[in-house]
């Protein structure tokens, strides 16, 4: 296996399956792969042994999409175990989940839904997060999500309810700074004031993507570059988190692996400027 994700302040790609083929030809010098745990939750088959073979030159995180940790529904068990045999197959740098919910009554509603921001889903949802990382038995790092609406009845600011997840549980955090900037203009509050309340020794990852502008909102498509704007938050995060893993996430309008790669490299130029880091 090679070295864990925890050695490497570098950035690295979403793997999906278009480009699975082409990085298990040529190996590109990407520093680390991240995948979507519940694509691999099976026994056998060509992309399970894809992803074994890969491992076995990347350093790998699994980022889950369907856990709903903040789901009113018992936390799946089913799930939960797939993921821990995915883990052990997979021996991970890293593991994460997002911060929302996505089902209920036993139904999946194929979206990554936020949280009222009160004490009760605080409470329920750092429950629901121990619970995970008991099974699993390590680490569970936690994503902030993107969204459109608020809930009049939330009583706590975002980033103070992320980072109280994080004191609460022990979990990391997966900060995703495109989530950030997008909120932050969908909402109306400061971008640099929410990273400053995050807890500097909790953010284990961050994650860059594209948003579409078109309509009345910004919508986080992961289908388009990174903006400007976000690439300038990021400089910032990285002078107040330090040279923390990067991932450049891609999901829809999937483009060749090299425009991956060259977005991904430009991460690297920042995290390896020196004075990306002063504070």
């Amino acid at each position: 296996m090679s070295r864990p994700l925890s050695d490497i302040s570098a950035c690295g790609i979403g793997l999906r399956s278009p480009h699975v083929r082409q990085v298990q030809d040529e190996r590109p010098p990407v520093p680390w792969l991240e995948v979507h745990s519940e694509n691999y939750y099976v026994d056998g088959g060509p992309a399970l042994a894809a992803l074994v073979r890969l491992r076995a030159d990347y350093p790998l995180s699994l980022h889950g999409v369907g856990m709903s940790l903040g789901s009113t529904d018992p936390l799946d068990r089913a799930h939960l175990a797939r993921l821990a045999q995915l883990i052990e197959r997979t021996e991970p740098a890293l593991v994460s989940e997002h911060l929302c919910w996505s089902g209920v009554g036993g139904r999946a509603l194929n979206d990554l839904l936020p949280l009222p921001y009160t004490e009760e889903a605080l409470a329920h949802v750092c429950a629901r997060i121990t619970e995970v990382q008991d099974f699993i038995g390590r680490e569970l790092l936690v994503e902030n999500v993107s969204s459109y609406l608020a809930f009049a009845d939330a009583t706590i600011p975002e980033w103070e309810f992320v980072a109280a997840v994080a004191r609460r549980t022990g979990c990391k955090l997966l900060c995703d700074v495109n989530n950030i900037y997008v909120n932050a203009v969908n909402h109306g509050f400061d971008a640099d004031g929410y990273l400053a309340v995050l807890p500097r020794d909790a953010v284990a990852e961050i994650h860059l993507a594209g948003f579409d502008a078109s309509g009345p909102c910004l919508v986080d498509t992961h289908g388009a570059p990174v903006a400007p704007p976000v690439w300038a938050l990021y400089r910032r995060a990285i002078a107040r988190f330090g040279a923390v893993p990067t991932l450049i996430e891609w999901d829809t309008d999937i483009p060749p692996l090299s425009t991956l790669l060259a977005e991904a490299a430009t991460a690297q130029a920042i995290l390896d400027t020196p004075d990306a880091l002063a504070a």
